[in-house]
C-alpha cells in the first residue's frame, strides 16, 4: 500500500517535497549559526572541525559545474572531456598540498588579504581584488543560472523566477550567517548533493550491466546477456550517428596538457575555496580537512564518467530515428525550457540525431543531461525529484561561498585595508552584509540576463585565476625575495595577456569571424592558453623582481616563518 503511493505522488509534488525540507533546513542551519563578528562572518570564528570543513570544502568545490555540467560535457565530448576531470580534481590536490597550509598559516582571510600584505601594496592588494571580484562574479552568475534551469523543470516555473527564488535563499543564509552559517550549510549540502548524485547511478547501473558500482558497470557488459562492453555499445552509436567514437578522442596532445594544466592551476587559485582553509584551528587541521575534501570529491568526479556514459547511450536509443509523437513525458516537459528542441527538417516525423549539422534534427543542451537521466532511464519519481534536490544544492553552496567571496573583498580588502582603515568591527560587518546584498543582486541579473559568450567568461575566469592568483601565491610562498614590483608586474601582465587571447580567439571581437583553429598560438584552444599565460607572469615576475629591490626584512622574516614545517602547531596572524 505504502509503495503504490509513493509511486503514485508526481514528480513535481516530490520536488516540492524535498526541495522544501532541505530549503527548510539551510534556513534553519543559518538561524543556528548566525555571525555575530567579523571572524564569524569572514572564517566562522576559526574554529572548525576538519570533518566539518571537509564536507563544507568538498560542496564548495563541487558547484553546479560539477553536478550538472561535467557529466554533460563527458557525455557529448566523451573522451575529450577528460580533460575536466584530471584539471579540475589535479587542482584541488594542487591547492589541498601545495597552498592551502601555508596560506592557513600566513592567518589571513582572503586571497587579495594574503597578496596585499606579502608583497606590502595596496596596489598589489587592488589587482587582486579585481581578479578575485572578475572570477566570482562569473561563477556566482554561473550558479544561478543552474539554479533557475532546475526551478524551471522541476517546479515548472520560469527560468528567471528560479534564479530570483535561488538568489533569496542563498542571500538569507550567506548574509545572516557568513562563512559560519555557509560552512555548516553546506556539509548538508554535501550530503544531499551526493546521496542525489549516486543514488540515480547505482540505478542506472544496475539496470544496464547488473553492476550496483557505477565505476565498475562503466567498464563492463551489458546486462541484456548479448556479452557487448557498454563503452563498445556507445561507440557503435556513435559511428552509425556520424559522431566520432566516444573512446577516441580529437584534441592535440599539446591542446589536452595545456587545458588540463591551465584548470588545474586556475581551480587552485580559487578564492572562495582557498578560503575554507581559513576556518580551521590549526595548519593540521588545514590538512587534515584537505585530506578529507579530496576523498569526498573523488566519490562525484570517479562517477560522473559512469553518469555520462549511462545518459548518452539511454538519450540515443530513445529518441534516434523514433517518431516525434512517441516521445515520452521527459522529452516534452524539457522541450518547454528550451533546453532541448525538434525540427523536422526532411518531414517524416522522426527524428533524425546525426552529427551532421545539415541534416540533425535534434538539438541538445548538454546541461541536461544529469538531470535528465533518471527520466530517460524510466526511475521512481522520488529519485528524478531527488537529483533536482541535489543540482540545487551544488549550486547554493558554491554561490554561497562566492558571494563571501565578493563581499569580503569588498568590505575587508577594499573598504577595511584601503579607503577607511578606521572602519569599526561592526561597521565592517555591517559592510560585509550589504556588499553581499549588492553581489546577490548583481548574479542574479547575469543569472537571468546570461552574456551570450557566457562559456568564453566561465572559460576565461579559469584563465585569469590561473595567470595572475597562482604565480603571486606560489611564489609568495616560496621566495621570499620576491617582491612587490614583481608580483604587480607579472599579475597584470598575466591578466591582459589572458584577455588579448580571450578577446581574440573566443569572442572574436578583433575579427569579422571567429579565428580559425589553425591561427591558435602553438595549436593551443583559449581554454588551455592560461597555462600560458600563467608562465608569462612566471617570466615577468622574476625578471622585474631582479631588477629591483629585495623586500623588506619583517616581510622575508613571515615568508620564512610559514614555511616552517611545524604543521602541529597554531597558526601564525601577522
Amino acid at each position: 500500500m505504502h509503495s503504490l503511493l509513493i509511486a503514485a505522488i508526481a514528480v513535481q509534488d516530490w520536488t516540492y517535497i524535498l526541495v522544501g525540507i532541505t530549503f527548510a533546513l539551510y534556513i534553519g542551519i543559518a538561524i543556528w549559526s548566525r555571525a555575530n563578528s567579523t571572524k564569524d562572518f569572514y572564517v566562522a570564528g576559526g574554529g572548525v572541525s576538519p570533518w566539518a570543513n571537509g564536507m563544507a570544502t568538498a560542496a564548495d568545490w563541487m558547484s553546479a559545474a560539477s553536478f550538472i555540467s561535467m557529466a554533460g560535457i563527458i557525455s557529448f565530448a566523451g573522451y575529450d572531456g577528460a580533460v575536466y576531470l584530471m584539471g579540475w580534481t589535479g587542482g584541488y590536490v594542487l591547492l589541498a598540498l601545495l597552498l592551502a597550509p601555508y596560506l592557513r598559516k600566513f592567518g589571513k582571510f582572503t586571497v587579495p588579504d594574503f597578496i596585499g600584505d606579502r608583497y606590502y601594496s595596496n596596489a598589489a592588494r587592488i589587482v587582486a581584488v579585481i581578479c578575485a571580484l572578475l572570477v566570482s562574479f562569473t561563477y556566482v552568475a554561473g550558479q544561478m543560472r543552474g539554479v533557475g534551469i532546475v526551478f524551471s523543470r522541476f517546479l515548472e516555473v520560469d527560468i528567471n523566477s528560479g534564479v530570483i527564488i535561488g538568489m533569496f535563499i542563498v542571500l538569507f543564509y550567506a548574509v545572516l550567517g557568513g562563512m559560519k552559517g555557509i560552512t555548516y550549510t553546506q556539509v548538508a549540502q554535501y550530503c544531499v548533493l551526493i546521496f542525489a548524485f549516486m543514488v540515480p547511478a547505482i540505478f542506472i547501473s544496475i539496470q544496464m550491466t547488473g553492476n550496483p558500482i557505477p565505476q565498475f558497470g562503466f567498464g563492463g557488459e551489458l546486462a541484456d546477456g548479448s556479452g557487448t562492453y557498454l563503452l563498445d555499445k556507445l561507440d557503435g552509436l556513435s559511428k552509425e550517428l556520424g559522431f566520432a567514437e566516444y573512446t577516441e578522442g580529437s584534441k592535440s596532445t599539446i591542446d589536452v596538457f595545456a587545458i588540463t594544466l591551465a584548470l588545474m592551476i586556475g581551480t587552485a587559485g580559487l578564492p572562495h575555496v582557498i578560503v575554507r582553509f581559513f576556518t580551521v584551528k590549526r595548519v593540521r587541521d588545514a590538512r587534515k580537512s584537505a585530506g578529507i575534501a579530496l576523498l569526498l570529491i573523488v566519490l562525484l568526479y570517479t562517477t560522473a564518467p559512469a553518469v555520462a556514459v549511462f545518459a548518452r547511450t539511454n538519450m540515443i536509443e530513445t529518441v534516434s530515428d523514433k517518431p516525434y509523437t512517441s516521445m515520452p513525458e521527459w522529452f516534452k516537459k524539457w522541450e518547454t525550457t528550451g533546453l532541448i528542441s525538434f525540427e523536422d527538417k526532411n518531414e517524416d516525423g522522426k527524428i533524425q540525431y546525426l552529427a551532421d549539422g545539415k541534416h540533425n534534427e535534434l538539438t541538445v543542451d548538454r546541461d541536461i543531461m544529469v538531470l535528465a537521466n533518471p527520466e530517460i532511464a524510466k526511475l521512481p519519481n522520488w529519485v528524478i525529484a531527488l537529483v533536482a534536490a541535489g543540482g540545487l544544492a551544488a549550486a547554493l553552496s558554491t554561490a554561497a561561498g562566492l558571494l563571501l567571496v565578493i563581499s569580503a573583498s569588498v568590505s575587508h580588502d577594499l573598504i577595511k585595508k584601503v579607503i577607511k582603515p578606521s572602519i569599526s568591527e561592526k561597521g565592517e560587518l555591517v559592510a560585509a552584509r550589504l556588499s553581499a546584498v549588492g553581489a546577490v543582486v548583481v548574479a542574479g541579473y547575469y543569472g537571468i540576463h546570461p552574456p551570450g559568450f557566457v562559456a568564453a567568461v566561465v572559460a576565461l575566469a579559469f584563465g585569469l585565476a590561473a595567470a595572475s592568483f597562482f604565480p603571486a601565491i606560489i611564489l609568495g610562498i616560496f621566495y621570499k625575495r620576491m617582491n612587490k614590483e614583481g608580483a604587480v608586474a607579472g599579475m597584470v601582465v598575466g591578466i591582459i595577456s589572458m584577455l588579448l587571447y580571450m578577446i581574440k580567439y573566443k569572442l572574436g571581437w578583433f575579427d569579422d569571424t571567429l579565428p580559425d583553429k589553425s591561427e591558435w598560438w602553438f595549436g593551443i584552444s583559449p581554454e588551455g592558453f592560461g597555462a600560458v599565460a600563467m608562465l608569462l607572469n612566471f617570466i615577468v615576475s622574476i625578471t622585474i623582481m631582479k631588477f629591483t629591490k629585495a623586500p623588506p626584512k619583517e616581510v622575508q622574516d613571515i615568508v620564512e616563518n610559514i614555511r616552517i614545517p611545524s604543521g602541529a602547531g597554531e597558526a601564525i596572524n601577522h
